[in-house]
């Protein structure tokens, strides 16, 4: 796409509202909200409004392409630095993009900044695709929250947001069903009209198809022309056996709509697990449980019941088990679903439960304990 002259008057990171700094998801999120308020749905006869979301538009078709954006950027710095001037105070001066170029085409000036050859500016079969070339969606991020179980288990559950997505009603391309799509005869389908600024020329956008290289006779009564409207959607997302808590799950062409026929961007949806009551997680696919055992049991040793995710197993308590002791019962954590592996292990915490209360069978009990007791528990302590 060759550098426009807007580019050199607009700030596109201002009319986003974002740092120059911003990443693809704070622009995607900026532009989403304000096309939002903008939309001229949601702002019928307002012309401000109307202008406002096609300056909106053009700053993130810009912005939200990251070959695009290098180039607005490198661009800027260039009219920054007084590189179509002769010196610093940007691309117009005194004399208007005067001095030093004698002549040359600003395509060919700034042909080799952006890797020449097939994406260089200048040069007929060399230049670049105009506005109108089909353009990628953007990829768009999601969230999805899961019952424990159905994150160890597996499941497809929907998710449901809203983007931009093609038209309901002309499938995305800008014309009203039953008419004409026309080349603007303008610009001969490119996209772009030759400006000539006194000793050399300068590409802008036509004026007559707005840069699409069509002329559309009846645009689309929803979308305006656009191929793409702001709505609602719902995506049905396959969650894995095992997935866990902030894990991103990547489905492909069910993002943004593409523009001017270009493919659908990539829908990514971070995944957030319920806390079970009883389970907890350790690593990819083992479980984790803390389970109550006696003093009697700690000290002389049980077998004990415990609960899985299918049916319960025996688990001995060893003899002089302290509380915070871990034992592994093989195979009886996350299976491995259809991913290659082992199924994880149960690891179960013991925990002695010292009781707040005592009978009187119970307390003559612990004294009889404590008096046949030998040893000094806190010998370590030296004191």
């Amino acid at each position: 796409m060759a550098p426009q002259r807007e580019w050199f008057e607009k700030d596109y990171y201002a009319v986003l509202g974002v740092p120059k700094g911003a990443s693809d998801k704070e622009i995607t999120r900026a532009y989403r909200q304000l096309a939002k308020q903008y939309h001229p749905d949601a702002n019928p006869g307002d012309a401000a409004a109307e202008e406002r979301f096609k300056e909106v538009s053009a700053a993130h078709d810009v912005l939200g392409d990251a070959d695009r954006r290098a180039e607005y950027d490198q661009v800027r710095e260039m009219a920054a630095s007084g590189a179509f001037t002769g010196g610093p105070g940007g691309y117009g001066g005194a004399g208007g993009f005067g001095g030093g170029f004698d002549g040359a085409d600003i395509s060919d000036l700034l042909g080799g900044l952006f890797g020449g050859g097939g994406r260089g500016f200048g040069g007929g079969g060399g230049r670049r695709a105009g506005r109108h070339a089909p353009a990628r969606g953007d990829d768009l991020e999601t969230e999805l929250h899961v019952d424990f179980l159905d994150a160890v288990h597996g499941v497809t559950a929907p998710v449901r947001f809203t983007s931009d997505a093609a038209c309901s009603t002309c499938e995305g391309s800008g014309a009203e069903p039953g008419t004409a799509i026309d080349v603007c005869g303008q610009c001969g389908g490119q996209g772009q009209v030759a400006v000539n600024q006194g000793p050399f020329s300068f590409s802008q956008v036509c004026p007559a198809c707005g840069g699409s290289g069509r002329r559309i006779a009846q645009p689309c009564r929803t979308c305006r022309g656009r191929g793409v409207e702001l709505r609602s959607r719902e995506v049905k997302v396959k969650v894995p056996a095992g997935v866990t808590d902030g894990q991103r799950i990547r489905v492909k062409r069910r993002g943004g709509a593409g523009r001017n026929g270009g493919e659908p961007g990539d829908l990514y949806v971070v995944v957030h697990v319920a806390p079970h009551e009883l389970f907890g997680r350790s690593g990819a696919r083992n479980l984790s449980l803390r389970v109550p055992v006696t003093i009697a049991e700690a000290a002389l040793g049980a077998a004990v019941r415990v609960p899985t995710l299918g049916e319960p197993v025996t688990v001995k308590v060893p003899p002089g088990t302290q509380s915070g002791t871990t034992v592994k019962v093989t195979g009886r954590g996350i299976p491995a679903g259809s991913a290659k592996g082992e199924p994880g292990d149960l690891l179960v915490t013991f925990e002695v439960v010292v009781p707040d209360r005592v009978n009187d069978a119970e307390r003559a009990a612990l004294e009889a304990l404590a008096a046949a007791g030998t040893g000094d528990v806190r010998a370590r302590l030296g004191v």
